[in-house]
Formats: structure tokens, sequence, C-alpha cells
């Protein structure tokens, strides 16, 4: 089951359903399944606050991945600052929905094993949310 909500800040505008859907097909794209993904939307302070509680970090993000997946299926807890997605976005020079769909996979695609610590690992997770993207076709 995928849940969307949101702490300390305003709902975004997503179609959740379809949404999830598109979620879904990526995940499956993976030959992975899904199972309790919950995102959490929240301001640039909570997710410092989580940074710091958790990971022992002391800066901002745009998203924070908590994985629980066993086996084939993926589960865990997406913190997602839209405040940061928001100056990325103007920081990068995309729409603000593009950003925002972009890293409401990326955490997805954590689940799915794609990681991105080295520069090697991080083109291939761009590679994979360009892919991902053009999936959706719902903005």
């Amino acid at each position: 089951m995928i849940t969307f909500q949101s702490e300390n800040i305003a709902f975004p505008k997503i179609k959740r359903s379809d949404t999830k859907n598109w979620i879904k097909s990526v995940v499956l794209t993976y030959g992975k399944k899904v199972g309790d993904v919950n995102y959490i939307f929240c301001d640039d302070e909570k997710i410092l606050e989580v940074n710091n509680q958790y990971l022992a970090h002391d800066y901002y993000t745009d998203i924070i991945t908590f994985d629980y997946s066993e086996n084939d299926v993926i589960s865990g807890d997406i913190f997602i600052s839209l405040d940061t997605v928001r100056s990325n976005s103007e920081k990068f020079g995309t729409e603000y929905g593009e950003e925002l769909y972009r890293v409401i996979i990326h955490g997805v695609l954590h689940l799915c094993g794609i990681a991105d610590k080295s520069e090697k690992e991080a083109k291939k997770m761009r590679e994979a949310e360009n892919n991902a993207l053009k999936l959706l076709i719902i903005f």
C-alpha cells in the first residue's frame, strides 16, 4: 500500500491515484512488488530534525528514505522536503512538478536497490529517474 501524508506543510498538488499507479509500474520494471511505502511531505525544519535524529546529519536535504524492504517486496518511509524540492527546481531550472515527481521516484528507486553515493552510481540513478519520468503522463 502506498500512502501520502504531510507534516508542517500544505499537501502538494499531486494526483494520488495516478501517482500510485505510476510508482507501481516503475517498481514492476525492477521485478519487485510494492509493500508498504509511506510518503511524508514536510518542510525543511522537519527533514533537518529527521536527519539529526536518525542519521546524525546536520544539514537539509530533499529526501530521506528509510528502507524496510524484504526480498522482492519494497517497503519504506520516504520523507520529502517540499521546501528543498522548490529551491532545487529553481536552482536547476526545472518545473516544480517535474522536480517533485523526480524526488518521489528517487526514493522508490532506492528501495529497488539503486544507490547514488558514488559518481557512477549517481549517473545510474539519474538515468533511472529519467526513464521513470518517461512513464509519467500526469503533469
